[in-house]
């Protein structure tokens, strides 16, 4: 074998990681001018995203999602009609956010990842799919969104988590990124941090930037799902975050097996 091949396979072992309480072993984003942008070189050119079925897991014209997920039948309410007023996507779900849940239950049944009694804040919680897995796993989850968000995130919450089965709680509370979070979002800081389809506009980034420091301490454990849409946005949020987080990409191949897309992106992040 030549030397060159060698030391690629040995760069190729170092940049697989395990960060923060993920078990699993994570591809390392390396710190630098060219790294954000080689990212999302390589995204879009071995996922190839644009090729793939988009909402393969979701039917956003239904007013209703059924997921099976820990041995429940979860019922998810959705609101169409919601989606044509603008920016406003969190009335509906989308590929990122079954992925993420499913990813979290997948993790747990397979060791990589203890939930039970862990403090879990979700945000940008939206119709509440992934927070509602969260509780269901047995963690402590408080969801978040906008204020007009929140009665629909609320009726999920209250359908999906007042039966037999469920390990842990769920409640709903306002967020405003980049504002000061209510004492009871970081008092205790929380163990995990979780985030659907959030990278969604540069304007919003230095606020989702500024949130995730105030929720993160040295053993907190940030998840981020995306649906690649905006290669700019992503490099942005990427080249951003770097300053004040150590970032993973996680493969494929540790999420859920049923439900995986090359449309979407899954990061683990850990304060440095």
């Amino acid at each position: 074998m030549a030397c060159e091949e060698v030391k690629g396979e040995e760069e190729e072992e170092l940049a697989m990681v395990s960060l923060g309480s993920y078990g699993g072993k994570v591809r390392l984003l390396v710190a630098g001018e060219e790294s954000a942008a080689e990212e999302i070189m390589l995204l879009w050119g071995i996922q190839q995203p644009t090729l793939s079925k988009p909402n393969a897991f979701v039917s956003q014209s239904s007013l209703q999602l059924r997921l099976d997920s820990c041995g429940q039948s979860l019922s998810i309410l959705q609101s169409p009609s919601s989606l044509s007023t603008p920016g406003v996507t969190g009335a509906a779900m989308w590929d990122s956010g079954v992925i993420l849940g499913k990813f979290l239950e997948h993790s747990v049944d397979s060791g990589m990842l203890t939930v039970q009694g862990k403090k879990i804040v979700e945000l940008g919680s939206g119709c509440g799919l992934v927070g509602c897995i969260a509780a269901l796993l047995g963690g402590q989850v408080i969801l978040t969104d906008l204020p007009d968000r929140l009665r629909l995130l609320r009726k999920n919450i209250e359908t999906n988590m007042n039966h037999g089965g469920v390990r842990g709680s769920a409640t709903a509370t306002e967020l405003i990124w980049g504002e000061d979070p209510d004492p009871e979002i970081i008092e205790p800081v929380p163990d995990y941090v979780l985030g659907s389809d959030v990278v969604y506009s540069e304007g919003a980034v230095v606020d989702l930037l500024v949130t995730l420091e105030q929720l993160s301490g040295p053993n907190t454990t940030i998840f981020l799902a995306g649906e690649l849409r905006n290669d700019a946005v992503l490099e942005y949020f990427i080249e951003a975050a770097m300053d004040k987080f150590i970032i993973g990409r996680v493969d494929q191949t540790l999420w859920h097996p049923d439900y995986r897309s090359k449309r979407v992106v899954l990061y683990v992040l850990v304060k440095k």
